[in-house]
């Protein structure tokens, strides 16, 4: 499933915020990427989005 059906269909948005079309198709590419944002820049679906993407199970760790 392609990152823009991902939006539309399971979080409900029509378009990106700032650069997360861009860091979310680096990280379905199979790249590593380390991204800050602000609070309330839309850093979880940089996170979650790929995790969707990809077949099988995915794990996500946060760390405060």
């Amino acid at each position: 499933m392609l990152a823009q059906e991902i939006l539309s269909k399971v979080f409900g948005y029509n378009e990106f915020r700032g650069s997360q079309a861009e860091i979310i198709d680096h990280i379905i590419q199979g790249n590593n990427a380390l991204v800050l944002m602000p609070t309330g820049g839309g850093k979880s679906l940089c996170y979650q989005m790929p995790s969707i993407a990809w077949a099988g199970v995915g794990i996500i760790i946060r760390y405060d």
